[in-house]
């Protein structure tokens, strides 16, 4: 392990990310608040750990290897959320650490978990950066730095394998950093399209990029104590509905359809998967609510699209109180949680072609029980999947099924009750925010013992690096020569 080269890169990032918390400096200034000392000092510390890291690396200009790369977007994770509580501290948002840490890290992950129980009476400076980490989680911090800074030209490829969400990742040029520099301009042009079409809906020009940072990185983050719900606007839960599903499709066909690749969408198993799911489950839970919950179809459909697209990309907004809605309904959510979005968009889950994968892998394996002579190859597009993909993905699902019971049964000895620490632990591994219980779309996690918060910090940053980059640092022969 080299780790001047880990601590050099990781130093840079701290440095970029200094630098960035001059936005929500200048928010602060605009508005007349006193946060601005927040962001200064925690600018001055931030930058000053990043020069150090960079000068103990210097002149170390290795290729980054697949060790070096998991290592050092795991410790630039963890780095980034720490340097994101500071302002949350400095400005007195959080008495105590752990909770400006658990709050740095669900925005970073995007996971849109909180332990504020008033959101709406913090200075504006604070809620802009608090969705400014997510919009920055969203695609990805080291993708941002691959794309902007020439210290991490060399190698980028392990770091873009190691970070990018899913089990696969495509790249769009010949250069890695050609890739990170076109995947967010897409974003960047979303967050555009969406800010113009809020703005137009009679949100303040505030609300509108703060929902718009939140929406495109699936992480939910809003300025308002009942979310989205507060504004009752059907044309905004149309429009973040829409940017919600966008943002859990793959950035990589996004890009293609803006090149006029029009088919990529219809050629594309992963995405009528996708949308199928959306559909189906949209239309389950309205026909549900419709006469139970809600007295008109329309009013049903809109509330059903918006939780339903809501919990499957990860984004975890709320418009309605959905611990009320009938038990099916709540299991429906549960279940969307572990499916989450496409490989390659901004949203968590287990990802849609996971489990296409594991469905196709299992109809094999009852197929080859009547016809076991028979090959049988499972196949992805058009394309066989390869036996060390399966394995991986078997290996996935297992490690994140045994992380969650093994997770609930620390929340469970910590006084939680059952649901409440199943979906606590779920909501933070899957990245979506909301959860049932204790921790419902009405609460928060402000009630969860210490122990119990850097737990689910652990599982947010587990989850949103596809568990695989931060797992492998806990075994030994990773650190042997």
């Amino acid at each position: 392990m080299r780790l001047r080269l880990v601590f050099r890169i990781s130093g840079a990032l701290l440095v970029l990310l200094a630098g960035i918390m001059l936005v929500p400096l200048l928010v602060s200034l605009y508005y007349h608040e006193a946060s601005w000392r927040a962001f200064f000092h925690a600018m001055m510390v931030t930058a000053g750990v990043g020069l150090l890291g960079v000068l103990s690396g210097w002149g170390d200009r290795a290729e980054v290897r697949h060790r070096e790369g998991f290592a050092i977007v795991a410790l630039c994770w963890t780095l980034a959320a720490a340097a994101g509580a500071l302002p949350y501290l400095f400005a007195g948002t959080f008495a105590s650490v752990v909770d400006a840490y658990f709050e740095a890290m669900s925005g970073f992950t995007t996971t849109g978990s909180t332990v504020l129980t008033q959101i709406e009476g913090l200075p504006r400076g604070i809620l802009f950066w608090r969705s400014m980490t997510q919009w920055l989680g969203g695609m990805g911090i080291i993708l941002l730095s691959i794309a902007i800074l020439p210290l991490l030209g060399v190698g980028g490829m392990q770091l873009f394998k190691a970070e990018v969400p899913g089990p696969v990742y495509d790249k769009l040029s010949p250069r890695i950093k050609d890739t990170a520099k076109t995947l967010w301009l897409v974003y960047l042009l979303f967050s555009l399209v969406e800010f113009v079409l809020l703005k137009a809906g009679g949100m303040s020009f505030f609300d509108a990029a703060c929902h718009t940072f939140t929406t495109l990185a699936t992480g939910g983050f809003s300025t308002r104590n009942l979310s989205v719900g507060a504004y009752n606007s059907a044309y905004i839960d149309g429009v973040i509905t829409l940017f919600m599903v966008l943002a859990g499709i793959n950035f990589a066909l996004h890009y293609r359809f803006l090149l006029g690749d029009f088919r990529g969408f219809y050629k594309d198993t992963e995405f009528h998967f996708y949308i199928g799911a959306l559909v189906f489950a949209t239309l389950f839970v309205a026909w549900n609510l419709w006469g139970q919950v809600y007295g008109d179809l329309g009013t049903a459909l809109r509330h059903a699209a918006f939780q339903v697209a809501s919990i499957m990309t990860t984004t975890g907004y709320g418009t309605a109180d959905f611990e009320t809605w009938p038990y099916v309904l709540q299991l429906v959510l549960v279940l969307l949680m572990f499916l989450g979005g496409m490989a390659g968009s901004t949203g968590g889950g287990m990802k849609i072609v996971r489990i296409q994968v594991l469905i196709k892998q299992g109809y094999r394996e009852l197929y080859q029980l009547i016809h076991p002579h028979a090959i049988v190859p499972v196949k992805l597009r058009g394309v066989i999947i390869s036996k060390g993909i399966i394995a991986s993905i078997w290996g996935y699902f297992f490690i994140f099924i045994f992380i969650l019971v093994l997770g609930s049964g620390v929340m469970a000895l910590l006084g939680l009750d059952l649901i409440t620490a199943f979906t606590a632990v779920l909501t933070c591994l899957a990245n979506v925010g909301p959860g049932l219980g204790g921790v419902g779309p009405t609460d928060n996690f402000a009630a969860i013992p210490a122990l119990g918060k850097w737990v689910l910090s652990l599982c947010m940053l587990i989850g949103r690096l596809e568990v695989y980059t931060v797992l492998v640092l806990f075994l030994p022969e990773f650190w042997r020569k």
